[in-house]
This record gives structure tokens, C-alpha cells and sequence, in this order.
């Protein structure tokens, strides 16, 4: 063991440790219960707390080592869940009152499959209503706060799971990302994330429903940690196809990469400007590339811009009949509601059937001129946002504010609109101790490349995880507050 509280160790050395009785799953349950307990009150970030049945689990498996039985390569390392991700224990509400008590008559695959591997859930994490903003806050829940500048937002949609890995609550945190939803509220965070490559990890959901063509092949499901180890960990046993998942598919997952190191700098996409603290940790994250021996080279993929729109147009014109009159059984939240539909009023929607069908014809186009590029150059260094994160409030400032969003995430959607993985990963603090980072991006299939590259990055510029939240709440002491009390028990 180490000096160090258990709260802070990383999933493989929890995962050791319990193993080889140096400590045991309670003592790890009970201390990342009682982290939860002390700084969820200030972040918001988990939603339900699973005290009684998460010892319980533990308690099982220090029974079972005792025994001398193998209990799995994760026993006793706690995880959490986003609210839209099935989950026996509770409600996958995704954030929206209308489905507070709607428990799941099963398990997720990614959840039943950290469950076999001896993980235990420990809680919840907060996201928007229906995934639908590029910040956490519902009607349901409350806002999830930024851990480091309570004043910006958090990042969404996976914006709890994310704060609760920076702020130690968890070392294991499980989203999705349909347009940046996992690699936004780490950049936020300062933590890590996988965004696999399409179908690489089977539904959040055991229950085949019609969904819009977008959710198919935008949406992915991956984790979140505060290391690239842990991901790669973590998405070693949750990857593959589960036999209920029709998009789901079974690749192998290399250990390493001994393929050709170029990489692709993108230091401002399209040209649009990007902010100096975003320059200075692409400049960081190169040179953490070259001196581990990649061969760097500032490139731009091809067709960017049009990947970037088509992903707008597409969703926006696949979800506005959500908004219109019948489309929901409920209407969401006001600020889902009244982003959604500034974002539609910028966007030019796809409304003939000739518009649709060309926009989607075009993606292959876009697809085979990204996977040319990417035969010369198979890790893409690119910005997660041009800009640092906004104040609380922005994305509802009007309609503008929804298409300078769009455009300050122009790396991210064009990943979404491709299928591509992708791992975000910190590059240290800027001058007002606010996290920067990266994201590198890899050819389609091939998610252990990006996280090898992500490996040499974070190797040179470390990790900037766990953060006491509290620095935050007395730089920001004027913001808005956290909304809502955690349960103690399960819904």
C-alpha cells in the first residue's frame, strides 16, 4: 500500500491491493462512500448514493478472497453510473422528471460486465435532461458543478460521472458521447476519457427500441478515469458485442502499439481561432508526442468543416419532431428545451427527404477521404473545445451563443459524425489554475492506438486528479449553488 487515502489511488491499484489482502473492498467502499459524503454536497455531481448495497457487495467479496476464490481482475474497486445507463439498482431517468421512477428490468452490458469483473456501484452521475446540452443541469437533480471554477459550467452530457472521478468520489466513472458528451466534461475536469470507436461497446440499454439513425451511429458508450491506464483497463473488459446489440461488434484490443508514429497536429481548426490556453496545451502535447518518439507533423484532416455541419444538421433535424407538439410525453426541462431550439433556429434543417438522404450519402464521402488521412497519419492531436469553459448560462444566451458553441467544438462533433475514438487526456493548469487538455484521436477500430498516444502525453505532463473541490466553491463563492440533496439510498 501507499501513503496516500484510498479515495486517490488509481482502479488498478485498488484493484491490487484488495487482491492481495493489502487491503480490503469495504475499507475501499467505505472510503469512497465517505468522500462522496463529504464533497458531493458541493458539486453536485452524484445523484443517488448505494451505501447499504454497495458494502453489502464488498462484504461479499472479502468473503470470497478468504476463501481463496478469485473474485474478478476489479474486485472491490467502486464505479459509477450516468443517469441514462441501465442499472438494476435505481431509475435511468436521464435526467427528466417524467422517468424518475423508471427501474430497469436489467442490466446495461458494460454495467453487468464491470459487475462479473468484481466492480462494484457505488452511485449515480448527473447529466442534462436527455443529453441534450453541452452542460449538466435538470429539472430533476440540479446542476453539477465545475470542481475547479464553480462560476463555468461542468461539461455535458457525462458531466457528474466526470466531476466525480476529478474529485476522487470515484476512480471509475461510465458515460456516453454522442457530441462530445464524454471528452467535454473531462477537458472540464481535468480527467480522462474513451470515446470508443462506434459500436465497440454494446447499448447503455438491454431494450431494443426505434431509435433516430443519429443515436446508432453518432452515440457511443466508453469511461471516464484519471488515468489513460485505467481506461484502457476498464475498456478491455466492457468492449465487444453482447449478442442483443445489433451494432455491436468484437475487435481484438491490442495491449500495445508498435505501428508507425505519425501524428497529425491540428492546431486551429479551419482556421477559427482557438483560445491561447488551448494553443499552449496542443504546443505541450506535441512535444510530449516527439520526445516519446512520434513523428509530428501540423496537419489538417480532410472535409472538416462539412463533417462538422452534417453532424449539426443531422441531429438537429432527427430530434426537432421531439419538440413539436406529440413528439414528447412530457416536455423536458426549460433549459434543454430552450437550447435545443435556438440551436435548431441557427441550424439548416434537413427537412426533404432528398436534403436527408444526401447528407447521409455524404458521410461515407467524408468517411474514406478522414480514413485516406489517417492511413498516413493514424493519431490526430486536436483541441477538445477552442475555448476554455464558459460561465454558467451561456448556452442559453440566445441563438448565437448555440453556433459558437458548434463551432468551438468542431474537433469533437466531426469525431462523433465518423465513429472515431478518441481519448481526451490534461496537459497540466493554465495561469488561473484551470485545466487544459487534448484530445487524440484514432483510426477507425483502432482505440489502442489513440490510447497509446494518449499514453505518451500524459506520461510527460502527468495528472492533475483528485481536486478538492472546496478551492473551487471559495474562488466562486458568488456563483450558483449546487440543487438538490443525494439520496442516501437508491430510487
Amino acid at each position: 500500500m501507499t501513503d496516500r487515502p484510498l479515495w486517490q489511488l488509481s482502479i488498478r491499484e485498488l484493484a491490487d491491493a484488495v487482491r492481495t489482502r493489502r487491503t480490503t473492498a469495504r475499507a475501499v467502499i467505505d472510503a469512497h462512500l465517505a468522500r462522496i459524503d463529504e464533497v458531493n454536497p458541493l458539486v453536485n455531481a452524484i445523484t443517488v448514493v448505494f451505501h447499504d448495497r454497495a458494502r453489502e457487495l464488498a462484504d461479499q467479496v472479502d468473503a470470497g478472497l478468504a476463501a481463496g476464490e478469485d473474485r474478478g481482475p476489479l474486485a472491490g474497486v467502486p464505479f459509477c453510473v450516468k443517469e441514462n445507463i441501465d442499472l438494476t439498482w435505481s431509475a435511468s431517468t436521464s435526467g427528466w422528471t417524467f422517468l424518475a421512477d423508471a427501474v430497469p428490468a436489467e442490466d446495461a452490458t458494460m454495467v453487468s460486465r464491470l459487475l462479473e469483473a468484481g466492480a462494484i456501484p457505488v452511485a449515480r452521475g448527473n447529466m442534462p435532461d436527455w443529453g441534450l446540452r453541452w452542460d449538466t443541469d435538470n429539472d430533476l437533480f440540479g446542476r453539477t458543478c465545475n470542481p475547479w471554477d464553480r462560476e463555468r459550467v461542468a461539461g455535458g452530457s457525462s458531466g457528474g460521472d466526470a466531476v466525480a472521478v476529478a474529485t476522487g468520489m470515484v476512480p471509475l466513472g461510465l458515460g456516453n458521447d454522442y457530441g462530445g458528451s464524454l471528452r467535454l466534461p473531462a477537458y472540464a475536469a481535468g480527467v480522462c476519457a474513451l470515446r470508443p470507436s462506434a459500436g465497440r461497446i454494446p447499448a447503455p440499454t438491454t431494450s431494443i427500441e426505434p431509435v433516430p439513425l443519429t443515436l446508432q451511429l453518432f452515440a457511443v458508450n466508453g469511461p471516464i478515469a484519471r488515468t489513460v491506464d485505467d481506461l484502457d483497463l476498464a475498456f478491455s473488459l466492457m468492449h465487444g458485442a453482447d449478442g442483443r446489440d445489433p451494432l455491436a461488434v468484437t475487435l481484438p484490443h491490442p495491449s500495445s502499439y508498435d505501428g508507425p508514429r505519425q501524428a497529425a497536429v491540428v492546431r486551429d481548426p479551419l482556421g477559427w481561432g482557438v483560445d491561447p490556453q488551448v494553443a499552449g496545451a496542443l504546443v505541450r502535447a506535441a512535444d510530449a508526442l516527439a520526445a516519446a518518439g512520434w513523428d509530428v507533423t501540423d496537419a489538417e484532416p480532410p472535409l472538416l468543416e462539412e463533417a462538422a455541419v452534417l453532424w449539426r444538421q443531422l441531429s438537429s433535424t432527427e430530434m426537432v419532431g421531439a419538440f413539436r407538439p406529440g413528439g414528447l410525453p412530457v416536455p423536458l426541462g426549460e433549459g434543454s428545451t430552450r437550447y435545443f431550439l435556438d440551436n435548431v433556429s441557427e441550424t439548416q434543417l434537413l427537412e426533404s427527404s432528398d436534403a436527408y438522404g444526401a447528407a447521409w450519402a455524404r458521410r461515407v464521402v467524408v468517411a474514406a477521404e478522414w480514413e485516406r488521412f489517417q492511413a498516413q497519419y493514424p493519431v490526430i492531436l486536436a483541441p477538445v473545445s477552442a475555448r476554455r469553459m464558459p460561465a454558467i448560462g451561456y448556452d442559453l444566451s440566445g441563438p448565437a451563443a448555440t453556433t459558437a458553441l458548434w463551432r468551438d467544438h468542431r474537433m469533437l462533433v466531426a469525431v462523433n459524425f465518423l465513429g472515431l475514438p478518441s481519448v481526451a487526456v490534461p496537459t497540466g493548469l493554465d495561469e488561473d489554475e484551470l485545466p487544459t487538455g487534448v484530445q487524440l484521436v484514432g483510426p477507425r477500430g483502432g482505440d489502442h492506438i489513440a490510447l497509446a498516444a494518449a499514453r505518451a502525453v500524459e506520461a510527460a505532463l502527468g495528472k492533475i486528479t483528485p481536486v478538492d473541490p472546496r478551492g473551487a466553491a471559495q474562488r466562486g463563492a458568488g456563483a450558483e449553488s449546487a440543487v438538490g440533496a443525494t439520496s442516501a439510498a437508491a430510487r
